[in-house]
């Protein structure tokens, strides 16, 4: 079972700025140990009895109490269970916001916490704009030891947990630290983006970056920066500029980009969104991809497959880092001695946004001139 909490409020605010009102949604009351009692015959003691799997309850008035239960729709309280137990059997997945990155962990969890005997709460605690910092903070400070027993948070950007309560990081900004983590090989994806390129005679090849404050985007930036060295290829500083990860900022900086003179033949871009983003200002401007412009991404997001046309990417098993942090927050509960890094491979995932450079000629289209940034057939290295 899984719960949605998404802490965003502006979904249910209009223009004027006031709460919409939702008209026609009953929200029954809750339903109390109490009603249970009551319908099934038995004290409140018994109901109690047979809720926390307490000895001195007849089997046929467990199986009459646990029938009503069901028909009702009894859930005990999180809170006043975690009172009696010091557990809730409840694991959170914590995010800044839910997007396409995200969900996909998120769905990665959700099938590894199956038949677990835990329930998971997923938490949306940023503010919208996936800047804040200390979110997660926030987040741990309002649910654990309530609600939940341990937590995965994704993208932390500060993470401080009190003694006995535990979390899992996936791709947290610094890096594997002392938290248990579980990220994927971001420097090894982005030399294979950046050798594709170059494999297709590419050379004026621009990196449209990340946050600077995540390691994974540093870490894909140093991969293109080592691939390009690898293959005696210059980096022309130009032609590296911050995106972001998202839409909006990558879109103002692909338009800087696509508008020099000398503009790039191919963008490696951060991640997916940034790709696409790229993808739609090219349109915009009159580039064809992937004639005039190759482009290439990074996670393998469902989106990336239903773009026209599709785009070519480095994949992380998202999913499965989903699944996998989950796993490792389980174990780590437990008490289960295991390594408390996981980093998953990443591989290229080949469509229709990249092509060969110079293109081949076509009726009514000028052969490229050469310009300063192209470079013979890589011999070596």
């Amino acid at each position: 079972m899984s719960i949605v909490i998404d802490n965003v409020f502006e979904s249910l605010v209009t223009a004027s700025g006031a709460a919409s009102i939702i008209v026609g949604v009953a929200f029954p009351q809750r339903v109390k140990m109490s009603d249970v009692a009551r319908t099934a015959g038995v004290s409140v003691a018994t109901v109690s009895k047979v809720v926390n799997g307490r000895y001195g309850v007849a089997q046929a008035t467990v199986e009459r109490v646990r029938q009503v239960i069901h028909q009702l729709g009894y859930e005990a309280s999180l809170g006043a269970q975690s009172l009696r137990s010091h557990r809730t059997n409840v694991l959170g997945i914590l995010v800044s916001e839910f997007e396409p990155f995200s969900t996909e962990l998120l769905k990665g969890a959700s099938r590894e916490v199956a038949g677990t005997g835990y329930q998971l709460l997923a938490y949306s605690g940023g503010d919208g704009d996936g800047a804040g910092i200390g979110w997660e903070r926030r987040s741990l400070a309002r649910l654990s030891g309530t609600l939940i027993d341990g937590a995965v948070i994704v993208t932390p950007t500060v993470v401080e947990t009190r003694q006995g309560f535990h979390v899992v990081a996936v791709d947290p900004h610094t890096g594997p630290s002392g938290l248990p983590t579980v990220d994927s090989d971001n420097f090894t994806g982005a030399m294979l983006a950046t050798n594709y390129l170059l494999s297709l005679g590419h050379r004026r090849i621009a990196h449209l970056s990340g946050r600077p404050d995540l390691e994974s985007a540093r870490l894909r930036e140093a991969g293109f920066r080592k691939a390009m060295a690898d293959a005696g290829v210059p980096v022309d500083e130009r032609l590296v500029r911050v995106g972001g990860f998202r839409v909006e900022s990558a879109a103002a900086t692909a338009a800087e980009l696509l508008a020099l003179a000398d503009r790039p033949t191919a963008v490696f871009a951060g991640n997916d969104l940034s790709a696409i983003s790229t993808m739609d200002v090219a349109r915009s401007m009159g580039l064809a991809v992937p004639d005039d412009l190759s482009v290439i991404g990074f996670d393998n997001v469902p989106e990336s497959a239903l773009v026209n046309p599709p785009l070519t990417t480095i994949a992380q098993p998202l999913q499965r880092m989903g699944a996998e942090a989950m796993r490792l927050l389980i174990d780590v509960i437990g008490g289960v001695e295991r390594d408390p890094h996981v980093r998953l491979p990443t591989e290229l995932v080949i469509r229709a946004s990249c092509a060969a450079y110079p293109p081949p000629p076509r009726p009514g289209r000028p052969v490229p001139a050469a310009t300063a940034g192209d470079a013979p057939p890589i011999t070596g290295g």
